[in-house]
C-alpha cells in the first residue's frame, strides 16, 4: 500500500490542487506543498521499511510496483524535487491551480516509471509524462515555448513509440510482463538484439544521448524554472535508469555488442556538451548544454558494465539531479530580479546579492566535481573504471573535464564577480521562501559529496546483479 501511496498521493493533490485553484487562487500553492510534503514523508516511510528492497504493492495482474536499490535513489530524487518545484513556482499568478497541479502530475508519473514491475504499467508512466510537462512547457514558459514543446513532444513521442514495439516484442514473445522475473533466457537470441536497439532508441531519447539531444536546449532554456527543474532532475534520470532496468538485463549480448559505440557516444556527449556550453552567452543555456555532458558520464558507465562503474552511474544521475536543479532555480531567481539571463548584461551581483551569490558560487563548483561535493564521486569512478574500458580514449574525457572548468568559471567570473552594473544595485537578496526552496538540493549536495555510500550502498547489489547478467564479474 505504501508504493501505491507514492503514486497515489501526487496524483490524488494534483487534482485537489486544481479544484483549488479554481475557487481561491492562492490556496492552490498550499494545497500543492502539503501534497509534496507527504509524499516526500510517504517516501522516507518506504524507504526505511525492512521490506523495502523487495517490496510490491499486488502479487497478481497488472498493478505491480517494486522500489528496490535501483529505482529508490530515484524516487527519492523526484519526491524531494516535487517539493523544490513547488517552492520554486510560489509566487505563480498565471493559473496556478492548473500549474502545480501539472508539477505533481510530472512527479507521480515519474514515481511510476521508477517503480513499475510490470512492462505495460512502466509505459503507461513514461507516456504520461509527457503530458503535464507538455503543458508546462508550452502554456507557463518562454518566448519560443510553443516550438520547444512541440520538439519535445515530437522527439520524445517518436522514440516512445520505438520503445513499445520492443516492450510488445518482448511480452508477445515470452507471454510475461513482469519485469522482475524476466531474464535475457526467456527472449530468443534474434529478438533479444532486436528489442535492445528498439528499447535504446526510445531511451537515448530521454538521456539524452548524443546526437538525440537536441530538443534539449530548446526545452531546458524555454520552459520554466519549475519545468526545468524536473525536466533536468528526475525525466532526464528515466533515460539512464531505463537502460539499467531493462535494456541490458533484457539483451546482454547485445548490449556488450554496443558497448563500444555507447562508450563513443557516451564520450563524445561529455566533450561536445563542455564545449557547446563553453560558447553560449546565455546563463540558462550553460546549464543545458552541460547537463548534456554530464549525463554523457551516465552513458559512458553504462557502456562499461562493471559493477562499480553502473554503481557510478546511479551516483552521476542523483548528484546531477542535485546540482542542475539548483543552478537552473538560481539562474530563475536571478531572471525574475533582473529580466535576463545574458552574460553580457550580468556582472558583480556578488555584492547586492551576497546570499544568492554563494550559493551560485557552490552549484557551479558543485557541477564541477569539487571534492567533498555530489558531482566527485561518480565522475571519478566513472573516469578510473573508464581507465580500464577505453584506455587512453578517456583522455578525450579529461578534455572534456578541463573545458568544464572554462565555462564554469567563465558564468561564475561573468555573474556573480567584476563591475557592477548600476541597474543591479537595488536588488533584493533571497527571500525566505527561496532560500527554503534552496536548503535540500545544498544539504543533498553536500551529503552525497562526504558520504557517497548514502546511494553507492543502495545501488551496489542491484548493480552487481546486472553486471553479472552482463558476463563481466
Amino acid at each position: 500500500m505504501t508504493l501505491t501511496l507514492l503514486i497515489l498521493a501526487p496524483l490524488v493533490g494534483a487534482v485537489a490542487t486544481w479544484l483549488a485553484g479554481r475557487v481561491r487562487p492562492s490556496s492552490a500553492r498550499t494545497v500543492a506543498l502539503v501534497t509534496a510534503l507527504v509524499t516526500l514523508g510517504i517516501t522516507v516511510v518506504a524507504a526505511v521499511q525492512p521490506a523495502s528492497g523487495a517490496n510490491a504493492a499486488g502479487s497478481s495482474g497488472f498493478w505491480l510496483l517494486r522500489l528496490d536499490g535501483l529505482a529508490l535513489p530515484l524516487v527519492a530524487l523526484a519526491s524531494l524535487l516535487g517539493v523544490v518545484s513547488v517552492l520554486t513556482s510560489w509566487g505563480e499568478t498565471r493559473h496556478p491551480g492548473a500549474h502545480f497541479a501539472m508539477l505533481l502530475a510530472v512527479q507521480s508519473a515519474v514515481t511510476l516509471v521508477f517503480m513499475a514491475d510490470n512492462l505495460i504499467l512502466f509505459y503507461a508512466g513514461w507516456e504520461a509524462v509527457l503530458i503535464p510537462m507538455f503543458f508546462l512547457i508550452g502554456v507557463w514558459g518562454h518566448e519560443n515555448r510553443r516550438h520547444a514543446a512541440m520538439k519535445f513532444f515530437v522527439y520524445t513521442f517518436v522514440g516512445s513509440a520505438l520503445m513499445l514495439i520492443g516492450l510488445l516484442l518482448v511480452v508477445f514473445t515470452t507471454g510475461e510482463a513482469r519485469i522482475s522475473v524476466l531474464t535475457a533466457t526467456s527472449i530468443a537470441p534474434g529478438i533479444r538484439t532486436l528489442v535492445f536497439w528498439l528499447l535504446l532508441a526510445g531511451f537515448a531519447v530521454k538521456v539524452p544521448i548524443f546526437p538525440l539531444h537536441t530538443w534539449l536546449p530548446d526545452a531546458y532554456v524555454e520552459a520554466p524554472t519549475a519545468g526545468s527543474i524536473l525536466l533536468a532532475g528526475a525525466l532526464a534520470k528515466m533515460g539512464g535508469y531505463a537502460l539499467l532496468r531493462l535494456a541490458l538485463p533484457l539483451a546482454p549480448e547485445a548490449a556488450r555488442a554496443a558497448a563500444p559505440l555507447l562508450a563513443a557516444l557516451g564520450i563524445i556527449g561529455i566533450v561536445y556538451g563542455a564545449f557547446l556550453a563553453l560558447a553560449q552567452t546565455d546563463l540558462k543555456l550553460i546549464v543545458a548544454y552541460s547537463s548534456i555532458a554530464h549525463m554523457g558520464f551516465v552513458v559512458l558507465a553504462v557502456a562499461i558494465g562493471t559493477p562499480m562503474a553502473l554503481t557510478a552511474a546511479m551516483l552521476v544521475m542523483v548528484a546531477h539531479g542535485l546540482t542542475a536543479p539548483l543552478l537552473f532555480l538560481l539562474e530563475g531567481q536571478l531572471h525574475e530580479r533582473t529580466g535576463t539571463g545574458a552574460l553580457a548584461r550580468l556582472g558583480g551581483v556578488l555584492r547586492p546579492l551576497p546570499a544568492w551569490g554563494t550559493v551560485f558560487v557552490f552549484a557551479w563548483l558543485a557541477s564541477l566535481g569539487l571534492p567533498g561535493l555530489a558531482g566527485f564521486p561518480g565522475e571519478l569512478a566513472t573516469f578510473i573504471e573508464g581507465f580500464g574500458a577505453v584506455g587512453w580514449w578517456m583522455a578525450a574525457v579529461a578534455v572534456g573535464v578541463v573545458v568544464a572548468g572554462a565555462y564554469t568559471l567563465r558564468a561564475v567570473r561573468q555573474v556573480a564577480h567584476g563591475p557592477l552594473r548600476a541597474e543591479w544595485s537595488g536588488l533584493h537578496d533571497l527571500t525566505t521562501v527561496e532560500a527554503i526552496a534552496i536548503a535540500p538540493l545544498a544539504v543533498g549536495i553536500v551529503a552525497l559529496g562526504v558520504w557517497p555510500a548514502l546511494v553507492s550502498d543502495v545501488v551496489a547489489p542491484a548493480a552487481s546483479a546486472i553486471a553479472r547478467i552482463l558476463g563481466v564479474m
